[in-house]
């Protein structure tokens, strides 16, 4: 029932905006305010770290539905995906693991306790932007943001009401739809969208994935100093995969599904012109699982799992402005609860397993952000007290100075942290959890330079970064009885990120490049020929070398034409169809992407547009990970048409 209602209710829902044409220009550093990296907003020239933001107008531009391919324009960034759309994605910031990033959707986390997340039912339908900060930043958002954080913001609505309808088709069944609606006034304010996207896959049978997903945000100013924000997104996908853990196709009734809802509301009152209280609660609910039925009458296996997460915060803060600087005081708590369930029926019977558990985390933090003379500066620090894992303290220093009117030099300290996951704590039956695990740590620096002229942008940052206390298991405990998990290994990584933004005539042209070492220092208990974490070695999956360029013009009018390449290197991996895994070396690949767009009666109260999009133009044949095989040449046509304008 549930599922229907989400789809009925992404059906009838209007959605946000007018239509947005893109112009890439150079992003200008003192007008752009991000809010991921500090407590309050702060434009990127005053940033130490460094930030990417990534708008509305430039992924619209490209014909993107998918946030994990707005991504990979931003450098320092790896993204895997196991074979088709709709498969697990991982992302490895500055070649840190997944679950070491925080995700955040208006401030909500949608990681999994403990980190985990997979970006493949994130789409980009009614977002404002999306902001990379890299860098440790626990001591702002808490756990989970040891490498990072990516918080995807939004559209406010804004003007008169006006909305839109789309709909797209192309190979591999694809098919989408959706309408948008926004609009708003100085007192109140609105953004909704409802999408649908659907896909048969890349593979002859059972590869399909439907994704269903509404979004919408409402923004109510009682008065001048009261500001009052809603916002929720909600998605209902279920992805069809016949592959093990080889990327072989042997199943024809294998499904994953996952139901996901992220609800804020933030609230803002300015008690005087230097004091303003701020409480954001937010509620992340994700409910996952995998499905595997008997296939024929030979088949005598059939699996069944079922797990829901829950985390449920509250952040009550006060920011009080001293002159030109700005010191926030506050306090957190957060509550997560997880329930498991899974059943193996095989030919020797069946096998049920359930679990529940819950904990708390309790957090108090202070930041100052202002200035010391000519230097933007940023200070931080967070206490965190939770009832397994006990207090630990993280920290962020970042500093930017102004060298001239065109460069900027900056940089950033800071120890992030991520918690135990549930199964690490808690698990029992064939492993044993163990209660007393610390929490990952990451202790990391970097220092840069931009250069900005009224055509020109040029990012430059190098980065160093120490992850210690990694949480390993072992299927051979050192003393009977002990837990098989274990805070034993270490890592580092080290890197240069280098983005750039010019026009060259009427061409808009971007690119990226990154370089990226990285080396256990510390293999733990993974030792053998199938070891995945072996010392002296890199971490598997992360290219050395990933390098990008983008350009769009607009030759004539309403016509827009956009291309991006981008190439990744070669990476080490494992081969886990035997074992003990196998490493093997993946060949570097390159991606060429095409959009042409063309708005017809742009002057109407009804604009249309069409846009024609190739993905993998050149029909690369490549895998993000051994044995998955990656989607190849994919065309699609979209028509979207514009009222109210």
């Amino acid at each position: 029932m549930r599922h229907l209602l989400l789809r009925g209710a992404a059906l009838l829902a209007l959605l946000a905006p007018t239509f947005l044409h893109a112009q890439q220009n150079p992003v200008q550093l003192d007008t752009l305010f991000v809010t991921t990296s500090t407590a309050v907003p702060r434009t990127l020239g005053e940033l130490g770290n460094h930030v990417s933001v990534i708008g509305q107008a430039e992924i619209r531009a490209q014909g993107i539905t998918r946030v994990e391919d707005a991504l990979r324009s931003a450098s320092g960034l790896t993204l895997v995906r196991l074979g088709s759309y709709g498969g697990a994605t991982s992302l490895f910031l500055r070649g840190a693991e997944s679950d070491q990033v925080q995700v955040l959707i208006d401030g909500v986390p949608v990681n999994q306790p403990g980190g985990s997340i997979d970006l493949g039912g994130l789409t980009v339908e009614n977002i404002e932007r999306i902001e990379v900060a890299r860098g440790p930043s626990s001591a702002l958002t808490g756990s989970d943001a040891l490498a990072g954080v990516i918080q995807i913001v939004t559209k406010e609505g804004r003007g008169d009401v006006a909305g839109s309808v789309f709909a797209r088709g192309g190979t591999f069944g694809r098919a989408d739809a959706g309408v948008q609606v926004s609009g708003g006034s100085d007192a109140a304010s609105f953004s909704l969208s409802g999408t649908r996207y659907r896909t048969d896959g890349i593979l002859a049978f059972n590869n399909e994935h439907v994704n269903t997903v509404l979004s919408g945000r409402v923004d109510v100013r009682p008065d001048g100093r009261t500001r009052v924000r809603v916002a929720a997104n909600l998605s209902d996908r279920v992805f069809q995969f016949p592959t093990d853990g080889g990327g072989n196709a042997v199943d024809v009734n294998q499904f994953t599904f996952q139901d996901r809802s992220a609800l804020s509301l933030d609230v803002q009152r300015e008690l005087s012109d230097n004091l303003a209280l701020r409480l954001l609660v937010t509620s992340s609910d994700e409910e996952t699982g995998t499905d595997d039925q008997v296939d024929d009458e030979t088949d005598t296996n059939s699996f069944t799992s079922l797990a829901a997460f829950r985390r449920l915060g509250a952040d009550l803060r006060a920011e009080i402005g001293l002159g030109a600087s700005t010191l926030t005081l506050g306090a957190e708590y957060e509550e997560q609860d997880v329930r498991e369930f899974s059943e193996f029926v095989g030919s020797f019977g069946a096998s049920v397993g359930r679990s529940e558990n819950e904990r708390d985390n309790v957090a108090a933090y202070a930041h100052w952000s202002g200035s010391l003379g000519p230097v933007s500066t940023n200070v931080g620090g967070r206490i965190e007290d939770n009832e397994f894992f006990g207090r630990f303290g993280t920290w962020s220093l970042g500093a930017a100075l102004p060298v001239s009117d065109e460069l900027r030099v900056r940089g950033s300290l800071g120890r992030g942290i991520k918690e135990p996951t549930f199964p690490e704590l808690f698990s029992s039956g064939f492993t044993t959890g163990n209660p007393d695990l610390e929490p990952e740590e990451s202790l990391a620096w970097e220092i840069g330079g931009d250069v900005v002229t009224g055509v020109l942008e040029l990012r430059a940052t190098y980065f160093d970064q120490a992850i210690e206390n990694l949480i390993q298991f072992t299927f051979s405990p050192p003393e009977p009885g002990d837990p098989n998990y274990f805070n034993i290994a270490e890592a580092s990584t080290r890197g240069i990120e280098l983005e750039a933004a010019t026009q060259l005539g009427p061409v808009d042209v971007d690119g990226a490049w990154t370089w990226l070492d990285t080396e256990v220092v510390d293999a733990g208990f993974d030792s053998g020929p199938g070891a995945v974490f072996v010392e002296g070695e890199q971490l598997i999956r992360r290219p050395t070398h990933t390098v990008g360029v983008g350009a769009a013009v607009n030759p004539a009018p309403g016509l827009r034409l956009s291309t991006r390449l981008d190439r990744v290197g070669e990476r080490d991996d494992r081969d886990f169809s035997s074992f003990p895994a196998t490493p093997v070396v993946l060949d570097a690949y390159a991606l060429l992407d095409a959009t042409v767009s063309y708005l017809f009666a742009p002057n109407s109260s009804t604009p249309v547009e069409v846009t024609l999009r190739a993905e993998n133009l050149l029909d690369e044949d490549y895998q993000g990970a051994f044995g998955f095989e990656a989607p190849g040449r994919a065309l699609t046509v979209g028509v979207r048409a514009t009222f109210g304008n």
